[in-house]
């Protein structure tokens, strides 16, 4: 399985971070929009990189996005699932005011919990996780590994883990 990845608007250090603090730890294929060349909110520039990088609509994709890469995230996922592609999940990383649609499971994370009971209001999706103590937003996206929090599943079971720990259950699952 591939993971897709959709940065924020940060430097690529932040996302090079995020990225070595899951890749040992999930056993799929990661790729990484380079922000350099396309706006990570821009639904369709998302998904015309996506379709240039030839992946077969076979296998199914996952999509983690970040602060404003939510929107372009959430808008390529339902762009590949509508061209004929098969979308396992999408990752909300701190897409606050981003409302949660799609046809495929979605997870909410947030950074403190302001921001998860205020995003709630547009979608909690299957499970969600916001980091307690509150981290700040560009913390949660440079260092997964260290962020610990609340893993809440929607029928209101809640356990404390590291985020690193809950991408890996749900990417794995």
């Amino acid at each position: 399985m591939t993971v897709i990845i959709i940065p924020g608007i940060h430097t690529p250090e932040l996302t090079d971070s995020f990225v070595r603090g899951i890749e040992n730890k999930i056993q799929q294929n990661l790729l990484v929009l380079p922000t350099e060349s396309y706006l990570p909110y821009n639904a369709f520039a998302v998904a015309r990189w996506l379709v240039r990088q030839q992946l077969p609509h076979t296998r199914p994709l996952s999509f983690i996005g970040f602060s404003a890469g939510v929107v372009g995230s959430l808008g390529a996922a339902i762009a590949w699932q509508l061209r004929g592609g098969k979308v396992k999940c999408s990752i909300a990383i701190d897409g606050w005011g981003v409302p949660l649609i799609g046809g495929f499971p979605i997870y909410r994370i947030s950074h403190d919990y302001f921001t998860h009971w205020s995003s709630a209001l547009l979608g909690r999706g299957r499970s969600s996780f916001y980091a307690e103590p509150a981290v700040t937003h560009l913390d949660i996206w440079r260092s997964p590994e260290t962020c610990r929090g609340w893993w809440q599943l929607s029928y209101g079971w809640q356990t404390r883990d590291t985020l690193t720990n809950y991408l890996v259950n749900v990417l794995n699952s």
